[in-house]
C-alpha cells in the first residue's frame, strides 16, 4: 500500500468508527436541503427571479448545500488533522515512510471522495424527490467544482490546525469561519437587493464565488463570463492555500 493510500485508508477507518462524523458530512445537508429549502419555498409562495430565470428556492439553494457540505468535510476533517498534532500521532506517523506531503495528500483525496459522494447523493435526491431542474449535462463539471473547492477549503483549515496550538482558538476560529463565510454570501439568498456593503463583502468572499459557480453549473444561472472569473478566483484561493499548507506542513514540528 502506498504512503497516500495508507493516510487515505486511515481517515476512512476513523470516519467508520465516528458515526457523528458521517451523519454530519453526508445526512445533514440534505437534511437542510429538504427542510430549510422547502420551508423557505412555502413560505415564499412562488419562485425566484435570479439570473434571468424562475426557479425554486429549493433548486436555488441546492449549490449552497453543495458548498455547505463540502465546506464542513473540510472542517471536520482539519479537526481530526488538528486532534492527531496535539496528541502527537502525527509525529508518530512522519516516522513511518510517509512524509509531510503525502499526509497531506492522502487528507485531500478522502476529503474529495467524501465530498463528491456527498454531493452526489444531495443531487440526486434534490431531482428524484424535490424536483429540481438540474442540467445533467453539466454533472461533471460540477463535481470537478466540487472538487475543487473542496480542496481549497481544507487547505485554509489544514493551515489553521498545522499553527495553532490551543484547541478552544481552533474551535473560536472554525466556529467563526462557519458562520461569517455562509451567512456573508449568496449561500441563503440573491444578494443583488441587499445594501451596499453587504454585497461588497459578499463578492470577495471565496464562499459565494463557490455557490455561484456551482448556480451556473447546475441551473444556468449567471453568465458564463462571470462564473469563469468566480471559478479562476477560487482556484488562486485554492493555490495560495495549498502553498501555505505545505509550508505550515514542512515548519510543523
Amino acid at each position: 500500500m502506498s504512503a497516500v493510500a495508507a493516510v487515505f485508508y486511515r481517515d476512512y477507518r476513523h470516519r467508520r468508527t465516528n458515526i457523528g462524523f458521517v451523519f454530519w458530512d453526508l445526512f445533514v445537508p440534505v437534511a437542510y436541503l429538504t427542510l430549510f429549502g422547502l420551508g423557505f419555498e412555502r413560505m415564499m409562495g412562488g419562485d425566484l427571479a435570479i439570473g434571468g430565470i424562475s426557479a425554486s428556492y429549493t433548486d436555488f439553494f441546492l449549490a449552497g448545500v453543495l458548498a455547505m457540505s463540502s465546506f464542513g468535510i473540510a472542517m471536520n476533517t482539519s479537526w481530526g488533522f488538528f486532534m492527531d498534532k496535539d496528541s502527537g500521532i502525527f509525529y508518530e506517523l512522519l516516522t513511518y515512510p510517509i512524509t509531510r506531503r503525502q499526509f497531506l495528500l492522502g487528507k485531500i483525496c478522502f476529503n474529495v471522495l467524501l465530498s463528491l459522494i456527498g454531493s452526489l447523493a444531495a443531487i440526486t435526491l434534490g431531482a428524484l424527490f424535490l424536483g429540481i431542474n438540474v442540467r445533467w449535462a453539466w454533472l461533471p463539471a460540477t463535481l470537478g467544482v466540487v472538487a475543487l473547492t473542496t480542496a481549497g477549503w481544507f487547505f485554509l483549515f489544514a493551515i489553521v490546525a498545522i499553527r495553532m496550538t490551543r484547541m478552544d482558538s481552533f474551535n473560536t476560529f472554525t466556529s467563526a469561519a462557519y458562520i461569517i463565510l455562509m451567512f456573508l454570501s449568496s449561500m441563503f439568498y440573491p444578494i443583488e437587493d441587499l445594501p451596499a456593503w453587504f454585497q461588497v463583502i459578499a463578492r470577495i468572499n471565496p464562499m459565494t464565488w463557490q455557490v455561484d459557480v456551482l448556480r451556473f453549473s447546475l441551473l444556468g444561472v449567471g453568465t458564463p463570463a462571470v462564473a469563469l472569473i468566480e471559478l479562476i478566483c477560487f482556484g488562486a484561493f485554492a493555490l495560495v492555500g495549498l502553498s501555505f499548507a505545505v509550508k505550515a506542513i514542512d515548519r510543523a514540528g
